[in-house]
């Protein structure tokens, strides 16, 4: 669906959404929106919502909000929350609050406070609703009632429900202005950091508790803090004292990994690219780190400054220190670095007599080399080798070259059997609701 409408294919798209392609039906309903053919864009949704399926139903509420019909929104979906699903719940929540009825969504989401995810979505509402300390003395009650984990007397871990509750009970405080509470209950937690950030050390930066973040910097064990004090510094203007943060992180037994990447496009940023480079090399230098990531931001970065053949040399000095063998992971690194020197043909020569040359991954790799170089109807030729294993891949450069009949029937190809028996129990079924 995004490529044909990439590339224009809109009557595709139309035909698609009528022939029970969701993705179609969902974008289709859009584009016709934007024309303000409100009903016309209902219709196409009708089919798909008729089998009670919730994100049918919320693609529609969606739409009528962004057409300003929010309260139909709200009538559409509000009964949807009977099935007690929490991404319902979440939804129908979220789109009362940002509509002036904070007050009803709070009362929706305060039955599933146990749940992490709807106590997230609880606290943000209570903001709007006006309600914060309300929640938070649910929050409380909810910490107060936690037990141990195990039966071990030593054991300090708690049996938390919600399992964020340390962490959204500090938040509440945050808006409340009552930092130093907020502060104490993120040192309670028992997971410092979710998805690379570290909210505790977050919020001393936002709040220039400098040196209380600087403490908690040097004693965090995964890096967070460290990027978080580096990055404050930075936006005060002081990027040597960013950059001396990660210096002294790197030199801890297990922190020049953690933060080599950071430290380099700190570098990059203040065109220090030698500085830039020569941490990223020591990295895969390192015993045990010549990983392909670590490897990849090197010879991405020598390539992004037009130092593609430095790139390429350290690569031979890895081959050479692997006993002239390559494996796949670094020789698709050479591949980019080859045709970036202009030696294409070169490339795909060597592409095709390496030993996994002729894998389907090779040909992955080997094909967006090709597209990307002009060549696609070659990038199609070497996917053909290989079918069934990059379908998607092979549909996308069908369609870039207008052969969209090929390409739609490649992604729609269904197995010809029913797959083998759920091992939960569950049932099969190619009838919706799915």
């Amino acid at each position: 669906m995004t490529r044909l409408v990439e590339l224009g294919h809109e009557r595709e798209v139309e035909f698609q959404a009528g022939r029970g392609e969701w993705f179609c039906a969902r974008e289709w309903a859009r584009l016709l929106g934007d024309r303000q053919q409100y009903e016309q864009a209902l219709q196409v949704l009708a089919p798909y919502i008729a089998t009670g399926w919730w994100p049918a139903a919320r693609a529609r509420a969606e739409l009528l909000e962004d057409w300003g019909r929010a309260q139909e929104a709200i009538e559409l979906s509000r009964p949807c929350t009977q099935t007690g699903d929490r991404l319902v719940l979440d939804f129908v929540a979220r789109l009362l609050a940002r509509h002036g009825r904070a007050a009803e969504a709070l009362a929706l989401l305060r039955p599933g406070v146990e749940d992490w995810f709807l106590a997230q979505a609880l606290v943000d509402v209570a903001d709007a609703a006006g309600r914060d300390e309300d929640v938070a003395a649910l929050l409380e009650a909810r910490i107060e009632a936690a037990v141990p984990a195990c039966d071990d007397p030593d054991c300090r871990r708690l049996r938390l429900e919600p399992s964020n509750a340390f962490d959204l009970l500090a938040t509440v405080r945050e808006r409340q202005g009552r930092i130093d509470e907020a502060i104490a209950l993120l040192r309670r937690r028992e997971i410092t950091s979710v998805n690379g950030r570290d909210a505790l050390a977050d919020l001393l930066a936002r709040h220039g508790r400098i040196g209380e973040l600087r403490a908690y910097a040097d004693s965090e064990y995964h890096g967070h803090a460290a990027q978080s004090l580096a990055e404050v510094l930075e936006e005060r203007g002081d990027a040597e004292g960013a950059i001396a943060v990660y210096r002294t992180f790197a030199e801890k037994p297990h922190g020049r990994w953690r933060v080599a990447h950071l430290l380099s496009r700190l570098l990059v940023r203040h065109g220090r690219v030698d500085e830039a480079i020569a941490v990223l090399h020591a990295l895969t230098d390192t015993p045990g780190s010549a990983d392909g990531c670590a490897v990849d931001a090197l010879c991405s970065l020598y390539a992004e400054h037009g130092r593609a053949r430095e790139a390429l040399a350290h690569l031979d000095a890895l081959k050479e220190r692997r006993d002239g063998e390559e494996e796949w992971d670094f020789f698709q690194i050479r591949l980019r670095l080859m045709a970036d020197c202009g030696l294409l043909d070169e490339a795909v020569e060597q592409a095709r007599t390496h030993p996994e040359g002729d894998t389907w991954y090779a040909a992955w790799s080997l094909s967006h080399l090709l597209a990307e170089a002009g060549r696609t109807e070659e990038a199609v030729a070497v996917l053909e080798q290989h079918p069934g294993d990059n379908d998607t891949v092979l549909a996308d450069h069908l369609i870039a070259l207008g052969r969209i009949e090929e390409a739609v029937h490649l992604l729609q190809a269904r197995p010809s059997n029913a797959p083998d028996p759920d091992p939960s129990g569950g049932t099969y079924s190619d009838e919706p609701p799915f």
